[in-house]
C-alpha cells in the first residue's frame, strides 16, 4: 500500500474517525487483547488499507503499537478470506471472537476492509466485543458518492469551500487530503465515486483523453486502495466537443465506434474503471433528443462502449423542460422523468442504470417520492439524494437530512401490493435488477471540517450507513455518529442527537410551507423569495393569488400527475380528504381559509409555523450553549457562528413569507403577531 501521509490532525478535520484514548477501563482491557498483533491472510491494496487503520487506530485508542503479521496469531486480529462463505456476499464480512483472537472474515479483500471499519466503529462506540461481533452483507450494491466539483476548483452546489480534487484548472498535489477522504467513505461502506461535476465543462471532456487521464488514473489508485471504484461524468456531446466528428448521433456507426475506442483508452489507464455518469437532455446539456433519439438509444450506445470491461453508465433521470412558459398552467415538471422514461421500460441495456432524483421536481424541504420507483421492472435503477443542502440551508443552517431519506425508502410504492417499498425497488430484489443501488450529491469540501457546518457531518456518515443498510434508525445513526464525533458523555451524545432530528422540521417550518416549494432567491438558492421563480422558465411555480395557493396536479382539474402512481397513492394523493398536509400544496390548489387536518387554516399554519421555527432556530443556540464545556473550542465555538446566523436568517425566512401571505391574502393573524 502506498501510505500518503495524513494531512491535518485537528478534530474537525478527523470528523468520525477521531479514535480518541478509550477511558473506560473494563472495554480498555478488552480490546487490549486482540490489539498487539494484526495478521492479515493476503496482500491487496484493501487488505493493506485494513490493516493500516487497525494498526493506527490501536495506536491512537489503546496506546499498543500493534505488530502486522502473516502468520495466525495466538491472540491478535486475524483478516483472513473465505471464499466458499455462501453466507457472505462479495463486500460482506463476518466478526467473531475466538478465545483471544478476533476473526475478521470476508470473500473479497473489500469484506476484511469494510469489517475492519465496523470492529473500530464498535469500539470508538464502546461496545462489548460480543455486540461487535455478527455477519453483515450490504444492502445496496452500489453505493455512491457524486462529486459535482469542476477542474476550477470550484463545485457546484459546494458549501464547504473549493474542490478537495482540483485548483487552477489542474488536479490537486494534496493527495493526502484525497486518501483520507476514501478513509472516510470507505469508513461508512461506499463504493463509487465519480469525480467531476454531471454538468460537464470543456476542459472536463479532456478528462477522458490522455491529456488528464493519467491524472485521472492517480485518484483511481487511491480510491481503490479503499474498495471504491472511480466514475466520471460525461459530455453527450464529446465527440464534436474533442474535434474528432461532426455528429454525436447515438446511431450514427461512426459515433459508436469513436465511445468504443474512447472505452478502450480509459481502461488502459484505470483497469476498474466503473463508467460513466451522464446528464443528457437535461437544462441544456446536449443529448440523444438533437438527433431525434431517445434516452434509451444514447445510453445504450456508451452501454456497448462500456460493456467489454464491466463498466456501468448511470444515465441520469432530471430531464424537463427547463424553457416553460409560466403561463401554462398544464405542462408540469414533476410529470417529466415519468413521462420520458416509463414508455422505455426494457429498452435499456443491463449495464444501464437510470439514477432518479427521490422527489419529481428537485431536493425540496418537503416533496412526495417520484412514481417512477416501481414503474420500470425492466430496468436498473438507483435512487438520488443530495446530501450537500442545496435547498436545505446550505450548511449555513442545521438540517439533518437522514430522516428524510428513511421517510422515502420506506414509502410504500404499492408496485407489487402492500410492502413495496422504494428500498425495495433500489436494493434490486423487488425485480431482481442486475444493478441497483443509491447515490447522492456529496457535501464536502476543502474547509477544515469538510462540511462547513460541523454538525453537517452526521449528513455524509449518515448517507453512507443508510446505503449499507437502510434498516438503521435515524435515531442509531444520530447516536454512531455523536459517540465517535465527540465522544462518550450520554447527556452530551442526547443533547446534540435532538438538535439534529430536530433541526429538519424546523428548517421546513420556517421556509417552504405545506410542500410548495421554491420560495428561494434564484441561481444561488439562500434565502427567502416567495415570488422568485414564480414567473421563470424553470417551472417551479406556486400560483399564489389573492383567494389560494397551490399547484392542481389532481386526474379532474390539474395537470393529471397524480395519476402516475400506483393505484393505491394516486387516491391518497388525489383526494384534497385524504392527501396529507404537509404535502398539500404540491397537489391541490386550496383557499387561504381551507381548514387542515390539523384544525387550523392554511394562511394561519403559514403564520404560526414561520414564527414557531424562529424561535425554535433561537433556541438551537441556546441548546448549543449548554454544552459549552464538553466541547472542544475550535469546534464549539464554529458551530455557535453557524448556528446564531441560522437564528438571524430565520427571522429573515419568517418576516418575508409572512408579510406576503399577510398582503396576498388580507387575512390577519389571529394572535396578532408583528406581521409587515
Amino acid at each position: 500500500m502506498n501510505t500518503i501521509q495524513t494531512v491535518q490532525t485537528s478534530k474537525s478535520y478527523k470528523c468520525w474517525l477521531q479514535y480518541d484514548a478509550v477511558v473506560n477501563q473494563q472495554r480498555k482491557e478488552e480490546y487490549s487483547v486482540i490489539a498487539k498483533v494484526i495478521s492479515k491472510q493476503l496482500d491487496s491494496p484493501a487488505a493493506d488499507a485494513a490493516a493500516a487503520e487497525l494498526k493506527m487506530a490501536f495506536e491512537s485508542m489503546l496506546g499498543i503499537h500493534a505488530e502486522v503479521k502473516h502468520e495466525k496469531p495466538e491472540a491478535g486480529v486475524l483478516l483472513s478470506i473465505a471464499e466458499s462463505a455462501d453466507y457472505l456476499t462479495d463486500e460482506g464480512f463476518e466478526i467473531k471472537k475466538e478465545g483471544s483472537r478476533l476473526l475478521i472474515t470476508g470473500k473479497t479483500d473489500k469484506g476484511l476492509l469494510y469489517g475492519a471499519f465496523h470492529l473500530l466503529r464498535g469500539m470508538q462506540t464502546g461496545e462489548p466485543l460480543a455486540k461487535i461481533e455478527g455477519i453483515q452483507n450490504p444492502a445496496n450494491p452500489l453505493r455512491m458518492i457524486n462529486q459535482w466539483d469542476n477542474i476550477d476548483g470550484s463545485i457546484e452546489r459546494g458549501y464547504a469551500g473549493a474542490s478537495i480534487f482540483y485548483e487552477n484548472n489542474e488536479f490537486t498535489k494534496d493527495l493526502g487530503r484525497i486518501q483520507d477522504y476514501a478513509r472516510l467513505l470507505a469508513s461508512v461502506g461506499i463504493n463509487g465515486v465519480s469525480i467531476n461535476n454531471v454538468n460537464v465543462h470543456k476542459i472536463e471532456t479532456d478528462m477522458i483523453t490522455s491529456v488528464l487521464l493519467p491524472d485521472v488514473a492517480k485518484i483511481a489508485d487511491i480510491f481503490r486502495q479503499y474498495g471504491i471504484r472511480l466514475f466520471l461524468s460525461v459530455n453527450f456531446a464529446s465527440p464534436i466537443e474533442l474535434g474528432d466528428l461532426k455528429t454525436a448521433d447515438p446511431l450514427e456507426e461512426s459515433v459508436r465506434q469513436w465511445w468504443k475506442n474512447k472505452a478502450e483508452e480509459v481502461y488502459t489507464y484505470i483497469p476498474d474503471f466503473g463508467g460513466f455518469v451522464v446528464k443528457a437532455d437535461s437544462e441544456h446539456r446536449p443529448g440523444p433528443f438533437t438527433y431525434g433519439r431517445n434516452h434509451a438509444d444514447g445510453s445504450n450506445m456508451l452501454a456497448e462502449a462500456l460493456a467489454p470491461f464491466g463498466g456501468l453508465v448511470i444515465w441520469r433521470c432530471f430531464v424537463y423542460n427547463c424553457m416553460q412558459d409560466w403561463r401554462d398552467r398544464k405542462t408540469d415538471r414533476a410529470r417529466a422523468a415519468y413521462d420520458h422514461f416509463e414508455p422505455l421500460d426494457g429498452q435499456f441495456l443491463d449495464n444501464v442504470i437510470l439514477q432518479i432524483k427521490n422527489g419529481p421536481m428537485d431536493f425540496q424541504v418537503r416533496e412526495p417520492v417520484t412514481p417512477l420507483f416501481g414503474a420500470m421492472p425492466k430496468t436498473n435503477q438507483v435512487i438520488e439524494f443530495q446530501v450537500t443542502q442545496e435547498y436545505t440551508g446550505q450548511q449555513r443552517h442545521l438540517c439533518y437530512l437522514v430522516p428524510q431519506w428513511k421517510e422515502v425508502l420506506n414509502f410504500d410504492t404499492y408496485a407489487k401490493g402492500k410492502g413495496s417499498a422504494v428500498k425495495q425497488v433500489v436494493d434490486g430484489s423487488m425485480y431482481e435488477y442486475k444493478h441497483s443501488g443509491i447515490a447522492a450529491v456529496s457535501n464536502i469540501g476543502n474547509d477544515e471540517n469538510w462540511t462547513g457546518h460541523t454538525l453537517a457531518q452526521a449528513n455524509f456518515y449518515g448517507y453512507g450507513r443508510l446505503t449499507w443498510n437502510p434498516e438503521l434508525s435515524s435515531e442509531d445513526i444520530a447516536k454512531e455518529w455523536i459517540s465517535q464525533t465527540f465522544g462518550p458523555d450520554e447527556s452530551m451524545q442526547q443533547v446534540i442527537s435532538h438538535m439534529l432530528h430536530d433541526s429538519w422540521p424546523i428548517y421546513e417550518s420556517y421556509t417552504a410551507p405545506l410542500g410548495v416549494g421554491w420560495m428561494v432567491n434564484p441561481e444561488h438558492h439562500y434565502g427567502p423569495n416567495v415570488d422568485g421563480y414564480e414567473y421563470s422558465v424553470w417551472g417551479t411555480y406556486h400560483f399564489a393569488d389573492c383567494n389560494g395557493i397551490g399547484v392542481d396536479r389532481t386526474i379532474e382539474s390539474g395537470t393529471g400527475y397524480t395519476s402516475q402512481y400506483f393505484k393505491e397513492n394516486e387516491r391518497y394523493y388525489n383526494s384534497i380528504d385524504t392527501c396529507p398536509d404537509n404535502l398539500l400544496l404540491f397537489f391541490h390548489h386550496v383557499p387561504y381559509t381551507h381548514v387542515l387536518k390539523s384544525g387550523e387554516t392554511v394562511i394561519q399554519h403559514i403564520y404560526n409555523t414561520h414564527f414557531e421555527g424562529a424561535d425554535e432556530a433561537a433556541n438551537l443556540v441556546e441548546t448549543w450553549c449548554s454544552l459549552k464545556d464538553r466541547i472542544d473550542p475550535q469546534r464549539f465555538d464554529a458551530v455557535l457562528k453557524r448556528l446564531e446566523e441560522q437564528a438571524e436568517h430565520s427571522k429573515q425566512w419568517r418576516d418575508r413569507i409572512n408579510t406576503y401571505f399577510y398582503r396576498k391574502s388580507g387575512i390577519e393573524d389571529k394572535q396578532k403577531r408583528t406581521i409587515y
